[in-house]
Parts: structure tokens; C-alpha cells; sequence
């Protein structure tokens, strides 16, 4: 045991999040979980179906909504970078307390269908985006295409350029670039001044590319990588000093979705044992010599888990505090709601538990 049995630290704020449509039956099942895990502010993301978040009205009202599942847990909105939004959107968003606008690269992703091509029609956007402190969440890969060579394990390092030339015309804009999983994405990251910052999931910090192809309940965008890309995950997670915090990318998908005809469904539902996995995970590379015992003090998983985070969002501190107990917990096999069941990662292992103070 490289770890201790015990870590009493703040209450945990998870800034990537997916809870789907609400009032839904996905939302209804998996929004209750995000307290499980000892976290009580998360940054929800707006690629809704049949229609995503584009204006403060639908931030506004998808907030509503999912306070009616779950009023004890703080959600922080964004809008879906779209054709539709303009500069005074932007103004009204920043007025009304919606934190970020996310830019999807049209075809990369979940419900991506609506989005960005390129990022020069929204010049006055990310313009206004700027002076007005409103974050822009990048998800950092360009679309699979055979003819240009790019595939899931390329397409982060291929969307680095765009993100240093986003860097290069809006210096003072902030930036988070979604996701990491690559070395290159946390050298990049480190690279660029404290406006631009990095989230991390619990589930890159686990899997390699071989796990991820071959169970259905591991595959997600991005793909999970290379055991020297988990390595960098790994000591960015634990020596972030600010750069670095967690993002679980939660996205629960029906087991139909994920086990049934055509395509699976890409997304790992991670939000009732999200901290648990990663002191996991962190475990497993100590043991495997992948980061010293030493980086995992308790400031590192204070910053990571919580104070990194909230700082960059201009949230003030946790006031509540959690304890996580080794073995406490055991994931279920499967959480099962109003027609739907949802299958969460590592199901059936033994976790930590989560005990509120």
C-alpha cells in the first residue's frame, strides 16, 4: 500500500461533467451521484440532443432543471459554441453566472454535429470572450480523416497548433483544453502562461489503448493512449501547481447505447467513485514506479481534486470537507433508472468510500 487508509480534504469540484438532457431519465439516474463521490460543484457540458445548449435561456433553464434532481450541488453552465451565438450573448452569459462557452470541432465527438469548422467567424466572440473573463473549454482533437492521416490516437496532437494559435491572437483569453491525454497536451499546456489550464479524467489516468478497444464501457473520446502519455497524466495530476485539475468527463450512456447494434456509444460514467478511481489509479503507478510515493501529499489531491479548479472559475474555497476511506465502497455492477441502465467504470471492484464532515 503506497497510499494512506485515510484522506479528510475539501469537497471536490469536478469541471467537466455530462448529466444529459434533464428532465430525462439518464439525468434523473446519474445527477444524484454526483455528491456520492464527494463533490459538490460541477462545470456541465451543453452537448444536449436533439439540440444543444446555444443561449442563456436554455443555460439557464437546463440549470433549473437539474436543481430539481439535486439543489445541494453547485452546477456552473456553459453554452455550446455555435453559429448562433453573438458577442452580446456573450455579455448577457457573463451577467447571468454561465462560466464557459464549449468549442467542439465539428465530427470529433458526442453530438458534435453542430460544431466549430474553424474558429475565425467567431473572432467577435471569442473577442468578447475575452474582455469579459468567460472561459473557452476546448475539446482538443481534430475529426478522424483517412486522408489526412489523423486517427484517435493523433488527433489531440493535431489540434495543438489550433490551440497555440487560439493562445497567440487572444493572450488574456481563458483557455481550459479539455480532456488531456497525451504528453504532448500537458507539455503544451505547461508551455502557455496560467490563462490557459488542463482538465484530467479519472479514466485516462487508468487505461491504456488496449484496454479502451476492448471493453465498450472503456471506449470514449478521447482515446485513452500510451503508457509514457498515462505517465504524464499522472505527474501532471499530482505536481499541477495550478495548470492541472480534475475533469472527469462523466458520460453516462444506456447499456443499449453502448452494447447494442452499430457504432458504440463513447463515454465513461465516472461520477459516483470519481475520486476513488483516482487515488486508485495513482496507487497503481506508484506501484508500477510511474510517479514516486512522495507526490501523492495531501496538498497535491487538495489542488487537483478541488482548490485548483475553483480558483481558475473564480469560485471561492469548499466550505464543506470529506473523508475518502480505502475500501469503503464497492462499485455496482450497473445503475438502472426509469428505461434505462448505465454501467459504471472498474463496476463491481472494490473503491473508497466517501463519508461528508
Amino acid at each position: 500500500m503506497a497510499l494512506k487508509d485515510s484522506y479528510t480534504l475539501p469537497a471536490a469540484a469536478d469541471m467537466h461533467v455530462h448529466l444529459r438532457n434533464a428532465p430525462g431519465a439518464i439525468a434523473s439516474l446519474v445527477t444524484p451521484t454526483i455528491r456520492k463521490a464527494g463533490i459538490d460543484t460541477v462545470f456541465v457540458m451543453p452537448n444536449l440532443a436533439p439540440r444543444p445548449v446555444v443561449s442563456v435561456v436554455d443555460a439557464l433553464a437546463y440549470k433549473h432543471a437539474l436543481q430539481q434532481l439535486d439543489p445541494d450541488v453547485n452546477y456552473l453552465m456553459s453554452l455550446y459554441l455555435h453559429e448562433s451565438i453573438t458577442p452580446d450573448e456573450i455579455r448577457a452569459a457573463k451577467r447571468e453566472g454561465i462560466k464557459g462557452v464549449k468549442a467542439y470541432p465539428r465530427g470529433a465527438t458526442t453530438n458534435s454535429q453542430w460544431g466549430v469548422v474553424s474558429f475565425d467567424p467567431f473572432h467577435e466572440v471569442l473577442k468578447a470572450m475575452e474582455e469579459e473573463g468567460v472561459v473557452l473549454n476546448l475539446h482538443g482533437e481534430v475529426p478522424s480523416s483517412a486522408a489526412d492521416g489523423v486517427t484517435v490516437m493523433n488527433a489531440e496532437a493535431r489540434f495543438l497548433p489550433v490551440l497555440k494559435g487560439l493562445v497567440a491572437k487572444y493572450p488574456k483569453l481563458k483557455i481550459v483544453l479539455e480532456h488531456c491525454t497525451t504528453a504532448d497536451a500537458v507539455e503544451a499546456v505547461r508551455s502557455v502562461g496560467e490563462n490557459v489550464v488542463g482538465t484530467i479524467t479519472a479514466h485516462h489516468l487508468s487505461l491504456l489503448v488496449d484496454d479502451w478497444s476492448a471493453n465498450v464501457h472503456h471506449y470514449c473520446k478521447p482515446s485513452a493512449k500510451s503508457p509514457e502519455d498515462r505517465r504524464a497524466l499522472l505527474n501532471a495530476a499530482v505536481a499541477s501547481n495550478g495548470k492541472f485539475f480534475l475533469g472527469t468527463d462523466s458520460a453516462p450512456h444506456d447499456i443499449a447505447a453502448k452494447k447494442g447494434k452499430g457504432n458504440t456509444a463513447a463515454g465513461v460514467f465516472t461520477q459516483p467513485y470519481a475520486l476513488g478511481y483516482v487515488l486508485t489509479a495513482l496507487e497503481e503507478a506508484i506501484t508500477r514506479g510511474d510517479i514516486p510515493a512522495s507526490s501523492v501529499t495531501d496538498d497535491a489531491l487538495k489542488g487537483f481534486f478541488s482548490t485548483y479548479g475553483r480558483r481558475f472559475y473564480g469560485l471561492e474555497p469548499a466550505t464543506r470537507q470529506i473523508r475518502l476511506t480505502r475500501g469503503g465502497a464497492r462499485v455496482e455492477e450497473s445503475l438502472a433508472g426509469e428505461g434505462v441502465e448505465v454501467v459504471p467504470f472498474r463496476a463491481g471492484d472494490e473503491t473508497w468510500g466517501v463519508e461528508w464532515l
